[in-house]
């Protein structure tokens, strides 16, 4: 567990980072409350660090209804070991933010129990919605205990997929808590461990993700979870390695052809990360590396996956460098039997301060993204963009830089946009308590 004991000291080095920032930033509001900036920028909820959580690592999921579902990665229940957690605190949570008129009702609906509950544990991906309109998501830790994933003496176990659904019977408060159901806890070897990104449904309704670590070369997995009279049962599809790229952090996704594609952190040729194909054959599944990270001035380091546009081509962002320091946007595509990469846009002396999360595509073919800052950057706490594409060059939009204060910080979230056009995200740090803030931007 290698890689988990160091993603529990912190994820990029940034929980101890953050548990400072914080406190900084609380203590500065004390003295002065940062003005709201004057922009189309509008905080919908102040995390509190309490039973609502805090420190949220991930996006948003929208319903019809146009209601959001997010997660925190720390926060809520703070007993088993909970209190330890990360050094943080609090196991996290899952939450709902619903229209009520022109305003927004915050509602928690779970706090997950950790060790040795058996529960799940800092869910650092986002939840999506099932065909049965259920919550699906996971969990980094927690689940049942195994000897592949201590933290010392700590019992910190493999990580969950878990199913969230609503009580029976209406609730009549907004503290009515949802029903969890644990769909699969990971062992390490040879399923994986530490699943963070984000997981998808086919068409079918079987269940894909992937795992950071474990596997039979402890260097993450591809897994499948298909139910049979209401039991799951965990496939493990492929086992990576160093050379086809280690640690897919940003999920897979997958086409309509059933094929799936992802990034990795680490490994390859390069030890900078992959982008990768998994394509069925037969009983079996064979991996393609379509691009390697550090051979050339592509970028350094992959946290975010990859969404693909109705051609099929992939687009993605680095959070690294290249020997520059300059983080990138690029764009994959099909040709000629192989694979081109183009750098689409370049943040220019942001070393370890562009993207975190996953692009999000508009109807129109435009991308939207978040930057973490942090780094050897301009903009320390990171920004919301668009990229536009016209006459085969892509122009780039500033939507927001934030500022750390009152409009939050250091967004590792992936954007979701309503029908109307606008977008909502969250930050890890900044806001009213300095632990981080769901927003929304208005065009």
């Amino acid at each position: 567990m290698k890689r988990s004991e160091q993603t529990r000291n912190g994820i990029g080095g940034l929980d101890l980072w953050l548990t400072v920032v914080a406190t900084v930033i609380a203590a500065l509001l004390i003295v002065a409350a940062t003005p709201a900036p004057a922009q189309t920028l509008t905080v919908l909820h102040n995390f509190t660090g309490g039973l609502d959580g805090k420190i949220p690592y991930t996006g948003l999921t929208m319903d019809r209804a146009g209601n959001l579902y997010g997660t925190t990665a720390y926060g809520g229940f703070t007993g088993n070991d909970c209190a330890q957690a990360g050094n943080v605190g609090g196991c996290g949570t899952i939450f709902r933010l619903a229209r009520e008129g022109s305003g927004w009702v915050f509602n928690p609906l779970y706090q997950f129990q950790g060790y040795p509950s058996g529960d799940g544990a800092q869910p650092f991906g986002r939840v999506i919605l099932g065909p049965d309109g259920n919550l699906y998501g996971t969990t980094f830790y927690g689940g049942v205990t195994s000897p592949h994933c201590l933290a010392g003496e700590f019992e910190i176990g493999c990580g969950t997929v878990f199913k969230l659904s609503p009580p029976p019977t209406p609730c009549k408060t907004v503290l009515c808590g949802w029903e969890e159901t644990q769909l699969y806890s990971f062992a390490g070897a040879p399923d994986g461990s530490n699943p963070r990104g984000e997981i998808v449904f086919d068409a079918a309704g079987n269940l894909y993700g992937a795992t950071e670590s474990g596997g039979t070369n402890d260097s993450g997995t591809i897994f499948e979870l298909t139910a049979l009279s209401g039991m799951w049962t965990e496939t493990t599809l492929y086992s990576l390695s160093h050379l086809s790229g280690s640690a897919p952090i940003g999920g897979v996704a997958i086409d309509p052809a059933g094929t799936f594609y992802g990034t990795t952190d680490s490994g390859g040729q390069g030890d900078f990360g992959t982008v990768f194909q998994l394509a069925s054959s037969g009983s079996n599944w064979t991996l393609n590396v379509l691009h390697t990270f550090g051979l050339g001035n592509d970028g350094l380091g992959t946290y975010a996956g990859v969404v693909l546009d109705q051609s099929g081509n992939l687009y993605g962002g680095t959070v690294n460098g290249t020997p520059n320091g300059d983080a990138v946007v690029f764009e994959m595509g099909p040709s000629s039997g192989g694979w081109t990469y183009n750098i689409i846009y370049t943040f220019v002396q942001s070393y370890g301060g562009g993207p975190a999360a996953n692009l999000v595509m508009d109807a129109a073919g435009n991308l939207y993204g978040t930057t973490r800052g942090l780094g050897e950057t301009g903009n320390p706490w990171g920004n919301v963009f668009k990229l536009t594409p016209s006459n085969g060059e892509w122009i780039y939009t500033d939507l927001h830089d934030f500022t750390g204060g009152s409009d939050g910080g250091v967004p590792y979230s992936s954007l979701v946009l309503d029908s109307n056009g606008n977008l909502y995200g969250t930050t890890t740090a900044g806001g009213q308590y300095g632990v981080g803030v769901v927003f929304e931007i208005t065009p």
